[in-house]
């Protein structure tokens, strides 16, 4: 059912609460990657321009500690917002209150203010991440109509989404618009072939997804841990591999109705040791020997693969090969990335996380159709499941 895009809404001279997903890396202070706060500022420019008045919520980390407080303060982020749109952005360094009822009375047209981080409300019970009902409509009262434009969070519901939508006008963002539309069309109506990748550590949480993918795909091409499962499921040593044998029978029924849609590694980077200086060797998947554990796909399963992604027109790409934080294991993460980079024919779409950071690292954020800004949401929408920071939102 489409839902109101901020299109939809009379927002002149109206208090447009916004929630935006700025849960963006930082070191000593300093935002290390905006591209979540740069995706975000089509509807925040669209909103200005329309003279609204802007009030901005958003969350970083997880705060149960007066350390996470100070840890995740939002302040940076709205000096580096500031940076971003050229002008001041406000900052309320408190969530609820009379000091902040007081910032937001007194915004004019075109202004902007952040309010500080909205699991600080977590620290005296989830009130924030647990939708407390007094929390949403609190937030609510702040404003006159409500846009979601946080795809990052859509899959949780959280009082700052859910809870502010329940009780005003709503409607959603350009982001969260523009990852509905490419998720939607790579998966209900895909150009084909169609060719998904999936990575990352663990089956257990990717099954749904690798289920509902081989549905829809012509080849789901298996990375990164998860991939010793299905290894372990098919009788294969894999000496100190990472393994889930409570999901080998899961495994090995999705190997059974895949048929031929589903492509393993063919070989594999071992190592003595999780190490990036640990000694390695790369060998058969039927000969990784039994004290050494797998950490990244081979120059064979990465060619293999490269082979399969260069003949496809939709792409759909979520977790890495192995374990691409250390150098010497990202190699087939890399392969991977430039063999979808080179394919300028595809539509190919980037779930978030270390995928999508990987193409960051590597500069071809230009060479993909669509970098995804949210890991958790992207799969839970991959796989079928509602997101509740969607459904909450008013249909057109």
């Amino acid at each position: 059912m489409a839902k109101k895009t901020v299109r939809d809404l009379d927002v002149a001279n109206k208090t447009v609460l916004v929630r935006v997903d700025y849960n963006v890396p930082m070191e000593d202070g300093k935002i290390t990657d905006d591209n979540r706060m740069v995706q975000s500022l089509e509807t925040l420019n669209y909103l200005m321009d329309q003279d609204a008045k802007l009030v901005l919520f958003a969350h970083m980390g997880k705060v149960k500690t007066e350390e996470d407080k100070a840890k995740n303060d939002l302040r940076p982020v709205a000096e580096h917002l500031s940076e971003l749109i050229g002008k001041e952005v406000k900052f309320s360094p408190e969530t609820s209150g009379p000091d902040l009822e007081a910032m937001v009375k007194g915004l004019e047209p075109g202004d902007v203010l952040l309010v500080q981080n909205t699991r600080y409300e977590d620290i005296d019970g989830k009130k924030e991440s647990g939708n407390d009902p007094e929390l949403g409509k609190y937030w609510a009262s702040l404003g006159d109509v409500f846009v979601n434009d946080a795809f990052g969070t859509t899959h949780r519901s959280h009082a700052s989404n859910v809870g502010i939508a329940s009780h005003l006008e709503s409607a959603i963002g350009f982001l969260v618009e523009r990852e509905l539309k490419f998720f939607g069309e790579a998966v209900d109506n895909p150009e084909r072939p169609f060719v998904a990748i999936v990575g990352g550590a663990k089956v257990s949480d990717k099954i749904n997804v690798i289920e509902k993918l081989l549905e829809k795909a012509d080849k789901v091409l298996i990375g990164g841990g998860m991939a010793y499962t299905f290894l372990k499921a098919q009788g294969k040593e894999i000496g100190n591999s990472l393994v889930e044998d409570d999901r080998l029978e899961v495994a090995k029924k999705v190997m059974e109705e895949a048929g031929n849609k589903l492509e393993l590694p063919v070989d594999i980077t071992v190592a003595d040791d999780f190490s990036n200086d640990a000694n390695t060797q790369i060998v058969s998947v039927d000969e990784i020997p039994a004290d050494w554990e797998g950490l990244d796909c081979g120059p064979k399963t990465t060619e293999k693969y490269a082979e399969i992604i260069k003949t496809a027109k939709t792409i759909v790409w979520n977790g890495p090969m192995g374990v691409s934080e250390m150098p010497t294991f990202a190699k087939g993460t890399i392969g991977v990335c430039e063999a979808i980079a080179a394919n300028e024919d595809a539509t190919s779409i980037v779930g978030g996380g270390d995928s999508a950071a990987a193409v960051a690292k590597l500069g071809y954020e230009d060479k993909f159709t669509h970098i995804s800004t949210g890991g958790g949401a992207s799969l839970q929408y991959l796989e079928g499941a509602p997101l509740p920071g969607v459904e909450a939102i008013d249909d057109k």
